[in-house]
């Protein structure tokens, strides 16, 4: 039971354990970035998404609470679309949270931007 062994990154023949995959470490992390590479750039970009969000919340609202038009908060750059949490008051309303900064929409283009303690 001869079988020719490979690494899994750069093809060299293996010598060693019977389980092994790679030649190197450096072969080991090569072939563990380039697999893994979408999924971390994904969680990159969300993670950069959510701290510009977080930066845009905390600037334009450095006190406990502060209203601002949503329309101001989109011209800063803030993306609605990611946030860490939802809260739901027991009235219903929703306050839509990134990290401990938050808003909940008020009347036509107003947003109450509150800091959670």
């Amino acid at each position: 039971m001869d079988t020719k062994r490979e690494c899994l990154e750069c093809s060299k023949p293996l010598r060693g354990r019977i389980d092994q995959k790679f030649c190197s470490d450096y072969c080991r992390n090569t072939y563990n970035n380039r697999v893994n590479a979408s999924s971390r750039n994904l969680v990159r970009n969300t993670n950069n998404r959510l701290r510009k969000n977080y930066k845009i919340l905390c600037a334009v609202c450095p006190e406990k609470m502060r209203k601002v038009s949503r329309s101001k908060l989109y011209g800063l750059g803030y993306d609605f679309n990611f946030m860490t949490s939802l809260y739901t008051t027991k009235a219903g309303k929703i306050y839509y949270y990134c990290y401990d900064m938050g808003y909940t929409e008020l009347e036509d283009d107003v947003l109450l931007i509150v800091h959670r303690d």
